[in-house]
C-alpha cells in the first residue's frame, strides 16, 4: 500500500443542488471518484448529488468511500 493511502483526510468542497458543503476524505478515495466521475462523464458535484440521494441516515463522506469501493470491486470482480 503506497504512502497516500495511510494521509488523514483532507477536507473537499462540493456543491450539491447549489448549496456548498464538505467532506473529508483520503486522496486515495478522492483521486478514484475523480476517475469514476470522469469515466462516467459527470462531474464531481452531480455525482456527489446522486450519491447524497441515496445514502440514508450515513454521512456523505461515508457514503462515497462506500461507492468507491463497490466500483472498484465490481470492476475486479469484471476481470475473474
Amino acid at each position: 500500500m503506497s504512502k497516500r493511502a495511510h494521509r488523514r483526510p483532507v477536507k473537499r468542497s462540493l456543491t450539491l443542488r447549489g448549496h456548498r458543503t464538505s467532506v473529508s476524505l483520503e486522496d486515495i478515495f478522492w483521486d478514484t471518484f475523480r476517475q469514476i466521475a470522469e469515466t462516467d462523464g459527470k462531474t464531481i458535484n452531480g455525482l456527489a448529488a446522486e450519491i447524497d440521494e441515496g445514502r440514508g441516515d450515513i454521512g456523505l463522506a461515508s457514503a462515497i468511500r462506500v461507492y468507491v469501493f463497490e466500483r472498484v470491486l465490481s470492476r475486479a470482480q469484471s476481470f475473474e
